[in-house]
This record gives C-alpha cells, sequence and structure tokens, in this order.
C-alpha cells in the first residue's frame, strides 16, 4: 500500500534519502525543510520508492536566486528536485504530492516546476500532463494545470 509521507524535519527517518538527490545536490539539506519548503516520500509497504522536494513561492522561479527566495504569502507550489526507487513510482509521486498540497493548503493554486534543461525531465513532465510554462536560461517550468 502507497503512503505519502511529508517530511517536515531533518529529524525525520526519511530524510536521509536527501543525499541520493540526482537533481540537485548542492542545494543543502537544511534549505529543503523550512516554513515555505517541505520534502515528501512516497513508501510503498516499508521502501521508498520516490522523493520530491517543493519549495512554495509566489511566483514562478526562472532561476536559483528567485527559488530560494522566501515569500509571505507563496501560492505556487514548485516542484524542484524529484527521484524514483521504482519504476513509475515519479508519475504517482507527483500526483499524490499535488493531491496532498491541494488539500492541505488552499492557499496554493499553481503548481508548476523548476526543471533542468534536460530530455529526461522535459519527456517525464510531458508525459505526466504537464505543459512547457517557460523556457529559462538554465531551467525549464513545466505547468501541472
Amino acid at each position: 500500500m502507497k503512503k505519502l509521507v511529508n517530511i517536515q524535519s531533518l529529524d525525520h527517518p526519511l530524510a536521509q534519502y536527501l543525499k541520493d538527490d540526482p537533481v540537485r545536490p548542492d542545494i543543502p539539506h537544511d534549505v529543503r525543510v523550512s516554513a515555505n519548503s517541505t520534502v515528501f516520500a512516497l513508501q510503498d509497504e516499508d521502501k521508498v520508492s520516490a522523493m520530491v522536494c517543493v519549495k512554495y513561492q509566489d511566483q514562478v522561479p526562472s532561476n536559483m536566486d528567485e527559488l530560494m527566495y522566501e515569500p509571505k504569502h507563496p501560492t505556487v507550489a514548485v516542484f524542484y528536485t524529484i527521484w524514483s526507487y521504482m519504476a513509475g513510482a515519479g508519475r504517482d509521486m507527483i500526483l499524490e504530492t499535488r493531491k496532498w498540497i491541494e488539500d492541505n493548503n488552499p492557499e496554493i493554486t499553481e503548481f508548476v516546476t523548476y526543471s533542468p534543461k534536460t530530455e529526461m525531465a522535459r519527456k517525464f513532465h510531458l508525459k505526466n500532463g504537464a505543459s512547457t510554462y517557460r523556457e529559462n536560461e538554465d531551467s525549464v517550468n513545466y505547468k501541472y494545470d
């Protein structure tokens, strides 16, 4: 049975999986869990099948400085790194996390990514229902409607 876990502290046992982030390993772990940031894990029985880091913003970020900004009234959920340990778990991770955010944070009205400019990221997001929102110098924003 799949279960979504919201990791809001580096003391959480599942925070150890942050070391596996292949997309943005340079982002410090303490930045990932703050007032406007959280990490989610998708568990399938006792195994972690996927992880995603989310930043709550008041705009769609086009660069790392904008992603790291701490807004007072966020309305945008930015998925900035996702990885999976099991085939198909990335899609489930995005869908489950979006539903959790919608249910628990009604002020969040937009769902976007801050993705690397790679073919893998493009295929993943377009295949899972996103559209290209904006291409930036070093990243691409995909929007989930």
